[in-house]
């Protein structure tokens, strides 16, 4: 508060600005000395505050409130994981070169950041060893490192895991993944149904773009400062932002996209969808909210999928059991020849 008082100027618009700033600060810093409060009470006009952007300097207390990672008892079992050794580690070194090559925290192999980042991936591999290690969850974490210390980045991660579906989508199986894109595949096709019959004319698959949006929370899709925004809200809502600004961007690039072949759509969604709003992500968040969800709707999707994917097992089975018994037939045949 006192350095935002102290940058007023005589000039009348920075001035204004920076009392808006101080206003900001003194609100934020309310709500975290308050949480429970306004968790309760007012969370309408929190969800709204959170839609319009955390700012920078208090995204570190305010993610661990949103995901309840302030007092977990696996921050204690950090400094004791770190000791032990990994059989992801191999994996987890390679990988992090390439995690945010461009940002001064994680520049060079000896830098801080590449070796926090590779401590809170170790230590996430020990307590989750059916997960393990999986690419695409260090861009996750890299974010959160860049807002906190280790332990309390392993802490929220831990908790983004377990409570936020992203345990299930980095599983081997990937099997979240599969109904993230199934319920993904249903919205466009029933609000964008000329795109879709586009996209699949050119054999262009929903998983070819989409899979990065789910896996790492658009943070390989924009520039950090819109990526963060989005990231934001996922913190208080969850996946279903990842869905609102998917499809709000096949809305903004629908007459575009639909004169492309599939090399120029491919093309097209590496090089220019990532910068679009570059200078407004409010706009983002805007026309993220125009977009229709229906929770029950994707709650049907989900049975729909899971029977579908039981089927599928089902009929695997059979197919097997057919071959077992077609091979002992052919076996019997022979002996009967002999």
């Amino acid at each position: 508060r006192n350095s935002g008082s102290s940058l007023v100027s005589s000039s009348s618009a920075s001035s204004n600005l920076s009392h808006l700033e101080e206003d900001t600060w003194i609100l934020w810093g309310r709500i975290a000395n308050e949480w429970e409060e306004w968790r309760r009470r007012k969370e309408k006009l929190l969800k709204e505050l959170i839609r319009k952007g955390i700012p920078h300097h208090f995204r570190a207390i305010v993610w661990q409130l949103l995901c309840s990672a302030t007092d977990m008892p696996v921050k204690n079992q950090y400094s004791e994981l770190l000791k032990m050794s990994s059989p992801c580690e191999k994996l987890i070194r390679r990988d992090i070169a390439r995690t945010y090559p461009e940002h001064e925290f994680f520049k060079g192999q000896d830098s801080l950041g590449q070796e926090v980042l590779f401590n809170v991936m170790k230590a996430y591999s020990l307590v989750d060893r059916e997960v393990g290690y999986c690419q695409g969850s260090a861009f996750i974490v890299g974010l959160l490192l860049m807002q906190m210390p280790e332990e309390e980045a392993f802490c929220v991660f831990v908790r983004l895991m377990q409570e936020y579906r992203l345990r299930e989508l980095f599983k081997p199986s990937m099997a979240e993944l599969g109904l993230c894109i199934y319920q993904f595949e249903y919205m466009l096709q029933e609000q964008l149904p000329d795109l879709n019959t586009h996209f699949r004319s050119q054999s262009f698959h929903t998983s070819m773009y989409a899979s990065s949006w789910f896996l790492t929370l658009f943070l390989t899709t924009f520039p950090l400062p819109v990526a963060t925004r989005v990231f934001d809200i996922f913190m208080y809502e969850g996946l279903e932002i990842v869905f609102r600004v998917g499809l709000a961007l096949l809305q903004v690039n629908q007459t575009e996209l639909m004169q492309l072949d599939m090399e120029g759509m491919s093309q097209y969604f590496q090089r220019v969808i990532p910068h679009q709003f570059d200078s407004c992500p409010d706009k983002l968040v805007l026309k993220a909210y125009q977009v229709k969800y229906n929770p029950k709707k994707m709650k049907r999707l989900e049975k729909e999928y899971a029977a579908m994917k039981s089927k599928e097992m089902e009929e695997q089975i059979e197919i097997k059991r057919l071959r077992t018994e077609n091979r002992l037939l052919k076996q019997r045949i022979e002996t009967l020849e002999k």
